[in-house]
């Protein structure tokens, strides 16, 4: 099994005509996004960025036969939307009682009596705090210490005590 890629930025549209391109870091400071290089995008293509002005960028891409800047608009207007991904294990460890909601992704989630309620299928945060998807179902929990009251990575698991709204009566 491949390392678990995590998604740190996405790559937006060109800015000017000299290959640059605005980047979304989702680092908490956008420049410590170089940190993790060489970042990978989904078919395995491989970047270095050196930040300009702002979010806007210069990128290079990063292969076997050497690096090649991005210095073309039409070339960056291809890159937009591409997402950057680093690897797990260039994150730092976290320090104990923490963890990146990344590593919640699989884990079982169990009510408080033990029942299997599914797996963690993805984490979401639209700006109101993150969520957790259980499937199968797709239950939708807030991501609250109320809601989901243990997180136990080393057995694997969460306990989710669902608020009423987000329980289905069969």
């Amino acid at each position: 099994m491949s390392e678990r890629l995590i998604v740190m930025g996405v790559i937006g549209k060109p800015h000017g005509v000299r290959g640059l391109l605005r980047v979304n870091a989702f680092t908490e400071d956008a420049e410590a996004l170089a940190d993790y290089e060489p970042l990978v995008d989904r078919n395995g293509r491989q970047f270095a960025l050196e930040w300009v002005n702002g979010n806007v960028a210069q990128l290079t891409e990063i292969s076997a036969s050497g690096r090649r800047k991005i210095t073309d608009r039409n070339e960056a207007e291809k890159l937009t939307n591409v997402e950057l991904l680093a690897p797990r294990s260039a994150f730092p460890e976290p320090e104990d009682e923490e963890f990146y909601l990344a590593d919640l992704i699989g884990l079982a989630a169990r009510d408080e009596a033990g029942k299997n309620l599914g797996t963690i299928a993805a984490v979401h945060d639209y700006g109101g705090g993150p969520s957790l998807e259980i499937a199968p179902g797709a239950m939708i929990v807030p991501f609250t210490r109320r809601a989901v009251p243990v997180v136990d990575l080393p057995a694997g698991h969460v306990v989710i005590s669902p608020p009423a709204e987000t329980v289905v009566e069969s």
